[in-house]
């Protein structure tokens, strides 16, 4: 469970923006908005015939040339990803959240344009990548309304694996009265207008330390557009592919982590994320060193989730709940890949499960509505691990109060209308929010052939 309400306001895209982006070197952001238009527009299938979801995703080493690089070399091989080759200048960037101002030699990656293939309401951004000592990103967007208009640059993220460097960090007060960004999400202002985003630009900005030869290397770039309706029901939808399957997956507990850590968020119901993600990274068969882990306390156990925490937490949102920040910790790990999206029925999540795909799944509820729960909440992750023979969810959630009760079966009905809803009626009678489906994808970069179909059912590749 998260430990504000940001997801409530995120998802219903009601609010209105003020202010501007934070300042940042003009030499860094000078890119025009047509500049990497050469390339073919990328039109990935949809999840299904009903969907409004759009993933766009730039990995291979065509995918990277077609964009436009300025100081970058693209990498080919197994992996293929972007590098800084030769920087094209000298960036400073003021920290807020360390107080200082340091100067970074940077290159830039322009996306092609994306048009989305429903006009959009809704833009999540996802990226892999490893950023050495000294190094980290800057990702941003710019966009085209369906009235021709122009968005700003959003800064999306500004993020490293590490903090020694920067704190990783969303930017608030970013919006142009149109659109605005909620911390990981860009949102259009007024979802009863007719004004959406078409189409739009990702770019990379990849900063090092003067004279350095360490740089980033961003294996995977994307993002989801989605224009889900405004809805209190969704069908229901009879067991399917995964029926009876349930995958390994080790369970861990949020709560035995209550009061760790209060510059990570102290723990309990604020790190939903983190554990969720960090039960899926293990069931992948990857998880940190010794090394890494040195810094936790060895009091305490499950350390991995707290290094989890620390690794995903965002200095601006203070909090563990980025979307992308979680998946971006993910990718950290040896060969895998991650991505944060929607998916359109709980058809398409059975599909991934009979695949060997567990999925890390965002949800809101008031106690009554989910029957084993035993707590309500405005904004929370846990994982789908399977279905049983009649089709209910087999879930390892995190808001149990130890690991050996993580493991639960929630109603099928029940859970598929919580999670897929973007209307909920609150414990109070009000009207509060859903995520629309969102959920994170972690998977290895070596897949069979049945994960790549189901991957490519939802819209993934």
């Amino acid at each position: 469970m998260t430990s504000t309400p940001r997801r409530t306001v995120l998802a219903a895209a009601v609010a209105a923006a003020v202010g501007s982006t934070a300042s940042y070197s003009a030499s860094a952001s000078s890119a025009s908005a047509d500049g990497g238009g050469a390339g073919a527009r990328r039109r990935p299938s949809r999840p299904s015939a009903a969907s409004t979801v759009d993933n766009a995703v730039w990995t291979s080493a065509a995918d990277w040339n077609a964009g436009h690089g300025d100081g970058i070399t693209v990498l080919t091989g197994a992996r293929p990803g972007i590098t800084i080759g030769e920087p094209v200048g000298t960036v400073e960037y003021a920290d807020p959240h360390t107080g200082t101002t340091t100067g970074w030699e940077y290159a830039t990656w322009l996306s092609p344009d994306h048009e989305a293939a429903t006009p959009a309401g809704e833009l999540i951004a996802s990226w892999n990548a490893d950023t050495p000592a000294g190094t980290w990103l800057r990702i941003e967007m710019i966009g085209i309304y369906t009235d021709g208009s122009h968005t700003p640059w959003y800064t999306l993220g500004i993020w490293a694996a590490g903090d020694a460097d920067i704190r990783r960090t969303s930017v608030d007060d970013q919006g142009d009265g149109t659109s605005s960004i909620w911390t990981d999400t860009f949102a259009i202002d007024d979802t009863d207008g007719d004004v959406r985003l078409a189409s739009y630009q990702l770019r990379l900005t990849l900063h090092r330390a003067p004279g350095s030869a360490a740089t980033p290397t961003v294996w995977r770039l994307g993002a989801m557009t989605s224009d889900v309706p405004a809805r209190f029901e969704v069908p229901a939808t009879a067991p399917g592919p995964g029926a009876g399957v349930e995958l390994t997956v080790p369970p861990y507990s949020q709560n035995v982590h209550i009061g760790r850590y209060p510059e990570y968020d102290n723990g309990g119901e604020a790190w939903c994320s983190p554990t969720s993600s960090q039960m899926i990274i293990e069931s992948w068969g990857r998880r940190p060193t010794p090394e890494q882990l040195e810094w936790v306390n060895p009091d305490y156990d499950d350390p991995q989730v707290c290094h989890a925490a620390r690794h995903t937490f965002d200095y601006q949102y203070n909090g563990c709940g980025n979307w992308p920040f979680n998946a971006a910790y993910a990718a950290t790990y040896q060969d895998i890949q991650s991505v944060v999206t929607r998916i359109a029925t709980l058809t398409d999540a059975e599909r991934l499960v009979a695949a060997g795909i567990p999925l890390i799944t965002s949800q809101s509820f008031y106690e009554a509505e989910l029957d084993g729960a035993g707590y309500g909440t405005s904004g929370h992750l846990m994982t789908v691990i399977g279905f049983t023979e009649d089709g209910d969810v087999i879930a390892n959630d995190p808001a149990s109060d130890s690991n050996d009760v993580v493991r639960r079966v929630y109603p099928r009905r029940q859970f598929e209308n919580i999670w897929l809803r973007t209307q909920r009626y609150n414990e109070a009678g009000g009207v509060s929010s859903g995520t629309g489906g969102v959920c994170y994808l972690y998977f290895p970069t070596n897949l069979t052939a049945a994960q790549r179909n189901a991957l490519a059912s939802v819209g993934i590749r």
